[in-house]
């Protein structure tokens, strides 16, 4: 298997209800055909743009990044009259040095990888194996398995994981109403479940609950709270200290297969569901009004997973109909709409019909579709670039077809490929300050890529291909 990159330049890859065009120009509105025209695209300009002295251009000229000689001797000329770069000088800089070198193996299980991610520092990766095993990686000291966990009460595999903002506690899920608590921090090496350390069961059941699985599960910022996402169609609210489920919403009318907090305060939830829908919940107002604050319609097919900008605002959601889609929550409705197709067909072994590709919703209320990628055999993810390196100007996703893909938030181009893998890469994950971005794939491989690389050459396993079913 080749590990050399690809690269995509096709802005068609993103379509926007108000794109606007035009040729280039100096003009902000016009720096590219296609561009996404709304305040998230002037919100990402502005965190990524160097200083007004080193962007002049000349009227009818194309608008260019501005190289890093010239950002450099910018800084020491003291342009900014601060004597150093601002946080945008520096996500101009760092953006341009995309992690598409390499791969280099992390590690190789035989066991299909379903979840993988940086902590929030990035001195720590995790990544969770169908096989039981959850392995925690030391990156500032050479990828060393600092913590191995085999897991307890496990139904078909680890579904997802998460790390509290303190990196003390681990949460895992799978397909059980159980979501169980390892302490991550100890200094046990090899943590067997209830022998060498204790895994807390903490139980999202609720009386007369049907059973069922969790799907996603997230800590709240503070640390306090679970929230997650299970196959009863509902989301669960666990505080930690009162151990116990504080809040149980039936959220959708199918498999709420992604949840996550909107931002720091806690006070919003985003889901995603099978019934094609994203729903964005207001804690503050939920006693009284017992329903969603709003829906967002667009996607065709169910909801894979949901990543939040961290604003309280912006979101984007993978979908079964192949696509990543841009939102803004102020755009959503009150209601839901009829759900538009009713297909016999099953993203886990069928194929995506070649005419539903071109199909469009007839209420879409995204800013805007990227396309590409493939959504099929389970719940990939997609997430925004890190703000402090890139300015959250990408977004980046898992593929069905082995690779990873990275897109321009603003313009819509596929700005990279990644291909390696021999399986479906259901989860990546982009290091919060480093260009570096790990991917996991079900042929059991963890490789990271990187900008612009070590000195060695890239070592990698040869990953097995087997046959294999799965589901979520």
């Amino acid at each position: 298997m080749s590990y050399r990159r690809r690269f995509g330049k096709d802005n068609s890859a993103c379509d926007s209800g108000n794109a606007v065009e035009g040729s280039a120009s100096s003009e902000e509105a016009n720096e590219a055909s296609k561009s996404l025209d709304h305040e998230v695209a002037l919100l990402t300009k502005l965190r990524s743009r160097p200083h007004q002295h080193l962007r002049g251009v000349l009227p009818g000229k194309l608008r260019l990044p501005v190289s890093t000689l010239k950002m450099l001797m910018g800084r020491e000329s003291n342009y900014s009259g601060r004597g150093r770069f601002s946080s945008a000088d520096a996500c101009h800089v760092l953006s341009r040095y995309l992690p598409i070198n390499g791969p280099w193996g992390v590690d190789q299980l035989n066991s299909p990888a379903y979840v993988s991610q940086f902590s929030n520092d990035g001195l720590f990766f995790v990544a969770g194996f169908q096989g039981g095993h959850i392995r925690i990686y030391n990156v500032e000291k050479g990828w060393t398995v600092q913590k191995d966990i085999l897991t307890k009460s496990l139904r078909w595999t680890i579904t997802d994981t998460s790390l509290s903002p303190d990196q003390r506690f681990l949460a895992y899920a799978s397909m059980s109403p159980i979501v169980h608590i390892v302490n991550a921090g100890s200094s046990t090496t090899e943590s067997l479940a209830n022998i060498t350390e204790i895994h807390e069961g903490l139980d999202f059941f609720v009386d007369y609950d049907e059973e069922f699985g969790i799907f996603s599960v997230k800590f709240s910022t503070d640390g306090r709270e679970l929230v997650a996402g299970s196959s009863d169609a509902s989301i669960h609210v666990y505080d930690l200290q009162a151990n116990k489920v504080s809040l149980k919403i039936p959220a959708h009318t199918s498999d709420v297969n992604t949840v996550c907090f909107a931002d720091e305060t806690g006070h919003l939830i985003f889901s995603g569901g099978d019934d094609n829908l994203c729903k964005v919940w207001d804690r503050r107002c939920f006693i009284t009004k017992g329903k969603a604050a709003g829906v967002l319609m667009g996607h065709l097919e169910g909801i894979t997973f949901i990543d939040s900008r961290g604003d309280g605002r912006y979101l984007i959601s993978n979908g079964k109909d192949q696509t990543t889609k841009l939102w803004d929550i102020r755009k959503m409705s009150s209601r839901n709409s009829p759900r538009i197709t009713d297909r016999d067909w099953d993203y886990r072994w069928m194929e995506y019909p070649a005419h539903a590709r071109t199909s469009r919703h007839p209420l879409d209320q995204s800013l805007a579709t990227y396309r590409d990628h493939s959504v099929l055999r389970t719940l990939i993810r997609c997430y925004f670039s890190p703000a402090y390196s890139t300015g959250q100007k990408y977004i980046y996703t898992g593929s069905s077809d082995h690779s990873v893909y990275i897109y321009d938030l603003v313009t819509g181009a596929q700005v990279a490929k990644l291909f390696h893998h021999d399986g479906p890469v259901r989860d990546c994950s982009w290091h919060p300050t480093y260009p570096m971005l790990v991917s996991s794939s079900w042929d059991g491989s963890i490789v990271r890529w990187e900008f612009p690389g070590d000195d060695q050459v890239p070592t990698l396993v040869k990953p097995r291909v087997r046959r294999r079913r799965a589901f979520y």
